[in-house]
């Protein structure tokens, strides 16, 4: 199983669980309180998720390690490059 059939499966298990708390038949209703806190329950997990996926991000940018070897290969290939274009006669931007 995908790791997206994995969070889809877990989604639906959450959402159905949710749906038949939130829209349960009158005499099968949860008292007032958590009622009212189960309405907005999808929203808040979204803005939690909102949250925890921009921590991550700001992590991992924070912790990005450079890679000064693979840098500096990629620009002499850049070189390469340009002077095998300038061999065959096509201009290029410069350096």
């Amino acid at each position: 199983m995908t790791k997206l059939a994995q969070w889809l499966c877990g989604l639906a298990l959450l959402g159905s669980a949710w749906a038949a708390l939130a829209l349960a038949p009158p005499g099968l209703q949860p008292p007032g309180p958590l009622r009212q806190a189960l309405l907005p329950l999808p929203v808040y997990l979204l803005v939690a998720f909102g949250c925890y996926s921009l921590a991550t991000v700001g992590y991992r940018l924070a912790t990005f390690n450079d890679c000064e070897e693979a840098a500096a290969e990629l620009q002499e290939h850049i070189r390469a490059a340009r002077a095998d274009l300038r061999r065959r006669g096509l201009r290029v931007g410069a350096e």
